[in-house]
């Protein structure tokens, strides 16, 4: 099997390539997980976090901030991987089913273009206080927040480094 055009067909640059998708999960009933980040260094943390996000539906969209986003959001000598690198690592983990770019600094435009069944975000977030909440619990989804897996993050990774 031809690993790579498996992995470079779950990578969607935009909302117009995914409709079509989207419309046939929703048509088989499939229970959409979306959760999102920069996943910049990618580490064990995002793993374990990436695959029990997974495990609660049955598909896993992951919006991923573009290189400008990242820059916007953690300064300028980010993001380490440029958007593309980390497309690729995230797509290559057999629980996900797409990754999708947004260049803005939130997700709530792409929420409220998915619709997902399942927000999901870390426990360091108050399930009210996670962007999209209102547009997911107004069609009756699910807001769940995961424990991160202590000791790992980017930035203890990068700090390591300095």
């Amino acid at each position: 099997m031809e690993y790579l055009p498996y992995i470079h067909q779950k990578i969607v640059k935009d909302r117009e390539t995914i409709q079509s998708t989207l419309n046939q999960w929703k048509f088989k009933g499939e229970k959409i997980v979306f959760t999102n980040g920069c996943f910049d260094i990618f580490h064990r943390g995002h793993t374990e976090y990436l695959a029990q996000a997974a495990a609660l539906g049955t598909k896993l969209i992951i919006g991923l901030n573009t290189d400008s986003s990242v820059k916007r959001l953690k300064g300028e000598n980010r993001p380490i991987n440029n958007q593309d690198a980390r497309a690729i690592v995230l797509a290559s983990l057999i629980f996900t089913d797409r990754i999708i770019f947004f260049d803005e600094d939130t997700p709530l435009e792409l929420i409220r273009f998915i619709q997902p069944d399942i927000l999901v975000k870390g426990s360091d977030y108050k399930p009210e206080n996670i962007v999209g909440y209102d547009i997911v619990k107004a069609k009756g989804g699910q807001i769940v927040t995961i424990d991160l897996t202590q000791g790992y993050s980017t930035t203890s990774i990068l700090n390591k480094l300095i």
